[in-house]
């Protein structure tokens, strides 16, 4: 018999993420977007199939910040829709979605099915964003994947950051390290001034308990405590989190697949 298999991507603005589902499991593989996403995206698909001995999906569904640039999807939708169907499969408990991408930060509440009751989203600066972390990062020094192996707060030292413009932020960053304030301090401050923006933002859709919380950064643990702290709410994610528009997409190509 011949296998099915539907594929989600979500081509992200520093990542593109591919999920394949055949009704019961669920394979998720991931790539740098590089400077020619359409091309990394394509590659990634013909190499998962590969893998799983399918010559092509058979409905594949493109979300991200690069969907319209995928000439080879059955079909694009919004990467609010997918993301809050992909949270609730990992984190079926959820009501809440906080996804921190390369280039937008989003906030969901979902019903029980996955479904978007309400959203709200900072797309258009990258105040609270992969994008400013990574920013922040090249600042000190660092690679935006080393920031969250240092133990913030271990040194006692405490600085803030003011400014959530990305250009203001890096300045003062800047001016801290000249200062002689330890990373661990910035770091801390830096989590802190994420942790106020994006709660701020989440605030505008009443966020329920449990979050999930989704993006290149959520397993970020202490960035994660301080969401908690700010929301004052359980704040929980998955391995898989980073997968989690991917996930949406091959459901909802699963669904069509069925009634098609």
């Amino acid at each position: 018999m011949k296998q099915i298999v539907v594929a989600g991507i979500d081509a992200g603005s520093s990542a593109i993420k591919l999920s394949l589902y055949d009704g019961v499991h669920m394979k998720n593989v991931s790539c740098p977007a590089g400077w020619n996403p359409k091309e990394q995206a394509a590659s990634l698909l013909a190499a998962a199939l590969a893998k799983q001995k399918v010559i092509t999906p058979a409905y594949l569904v493109g979300t991200g910040y690069g969907r319209f640039n995928l000439p080879f999807v059955t079909k694009a939708m919004t990467e609010i829709t997918c993301h809050a169907r992909g949270a609730s499969y990992l984190l079926p408990e959820a009501k809440t979605v906080l996804d921190i991408g390369g280039q937008d930060a989003k906030a969901i509440r979902i019903d029980g099915q996955g479904k978007v009751q309400d959203f709200v989203m900072n797309d258009k600066c990258a105040a609270g964003t992969g994008r400013f972390l990574q920013v922040m990062a090249n600042a000190l020094g660092l690679d935006v994947a080393e920031i969250g192996n240092i133990e913030v707060g271990a040194d006692g030292q405490q600085c803030t950051i003011n400014s959530m413009c990305t250009v203001f932020a890096e300045s003062e960053v800047i001016g801290l390290v000249n200062r002689g304030v330890t990373r661990e301090a910035i770091i801390g401050a830096l989590y802190t001034s994420i942790a106020n923006r994006v709660a701020a933002m989440a605030a505008g859709i009443q966020p329920m308990p449990p979050v999930a919380f989704t993006g290149g950064v959520a397993q970020n643990q202490a960035l994660r405590g301080e969401l908690a702290a700010r929301l004052g709410l359980l704040v929980i994610t998955h391995d898989q989190a980073i997968f989690a528009g991917s996930i949406g997409a091959a459901l909802y190509a699963w669904d069509a697949l069925q009634v098609s």
